[in-house]
């Protein structure tokens, strides 16, 4: 029954793929991805370059799949090689992270040494989901180290856009649904101008009491069509729907590529900095006709393994990412169109919100 579930549920997205709507605004279905956690992906997606801490971030997260298998004695091994190249690159850490934040820096460090020794001691005696805990603790350390070494905002954003919103750094939401609450981290690093006109809809209220349109088992949850025959937002000063360019990041390139998807550039097998990889990630929509004319409509993406098998992705290079729930995501798989946003706030990164260039 399982199967013949799944097996309708992907029927139904391929048919859905291949069709036009009456409101064109799609996403297409994208198979697996390695790393399938919210945060490991952004904490790759930050614009910093520091071997030593990206390695041991590295190191600690590959023990998840050790971890999985009851490989304890790997995960001992694991960890305990973390706590030395900690205390042997303590220094070189440090002098890689700007003055005024180095004091912070050697506080986060010392505290992330002693949450590894304590990781280290009875790893077979923990319970799984302890030493979870426990191990998350170690890697948000880590993530806050890497904040600490991000300078300027990374590259700049062509002159053409510069009358629409951005997002110079990361902002962080809370979205309020029918079914409950979701936190999530919107990306401007990587799609400034994708979650500059996110944040920017959020502070209005544009969101706030919109229905989800589209709801599809293990595929993604659409929403951000406003009430009436609009089916974006519309610019007071012009009386017109504004658009936002598709912006897609990839890591051998300093800055997105606006209004190119892969298929055009030809570079089939990369993978964005904010791939479609984990469930909860937010993506722009756009029209089936242009790649230019996303205004406010976006969803969530839905990752299932059995449904996403590795290939080629049919969202990654098409559709922009701008951001991944990182708190409450296990909601989604409730959600449907008799559901509504009750409002969208932003918690954290407001001040990185800017209305012009």
């Amino acid at each position: 029954m399982v199967l013949q579930r799944l097996f309708r549920n992907l029927i139904s997205i391929l048919t859905g793929i291949c069709l036009f709507w009456a409101k064109p605004v799609i996403a297409g279905l994208p198979p697996g991805n390695a790393v399938t956690d919210a945060t490991a992906i952004l904490r790759d997606a930050l614009p910093i370059h520091q071997e030593e801490l990206q390695t041991l971030q590295h190191k600690l997260e590959s023990s998840g799949e050790l971890i999985r298998g009851n490989r304890w004695p790997a995960v001992k091994e694991t960890i305990t090689s973390s706590e030395f190249l900690l205390n042997a690159k303590k220094q070189k850490i440090i002098s890689a992270i700007p003055k005024s934040n180095q004091i912070k820096s050697e506080q986060l460090l010392n505290i992330l040494s002693k949450e590894l020794e304590e990781l280290s001691m009875d790893t077979e005696e923990r319970k799984k989901e302890k030493f979870y805990a426990a191990r998350q603790k170690s890697l948000d350390l880590i993530g806050d180290l890497e904040s600490l070494l991000i300078g300027e905002f990374p590259f700049e954003i062509p002159k053409e856009f510069d009358e629409l919103p951005r997002l110079l750094g990361r902002a962080t939401v809370e979205i309020k649904t029918t079914k409950g609450n979701m936190n999530a981290v919107i990306d401007g690093y990587n799609a400034p101008l994708t979650g500059g006109a996110f944040i920017d809809l959020v502070v209005k209220g544009f969101y706030d009491g919109l229905p989800f349109t589209r709801a599809e088992d293990f595929y993604v949850l659409q929403t951000g069509d406003p009430e009436g025959s609009e089916i974006g937002y519309i610019e007071p000063q012009t009386n017109k729907e504004r658009h936002v360019p598709l912006e897609i990041k990839i890591s051998e390139e300093s800055q997105p590529f606006y209004n190119q998807t892969f298929d055009d550039l030809g570079i089939y097998k990369s993978t964005p900095v904010l791939p479609f990889a984990a469930s909860g990630t937010l993506g722009w929509a756009h029209s089936n006709i242009s790649v230019d004319d996303g205004s406010s409509q976006f969803f969530f993406h839905l990752y299932e393994a059995e449904l996403t098998p590795a290939g080629r992705n049919l969202i990654d290079g098409r559709n922009a990412a701008f951001g991944y729930v990182i708190e409450g995501a296990e909601l989604l798989q409730q959600i449907d169109v008799d559901d509504r946003i009750l409002s969208i706030k932003v918690l954290d990164g407001e001040e990185r919100l800017v209305s012009h260039g």
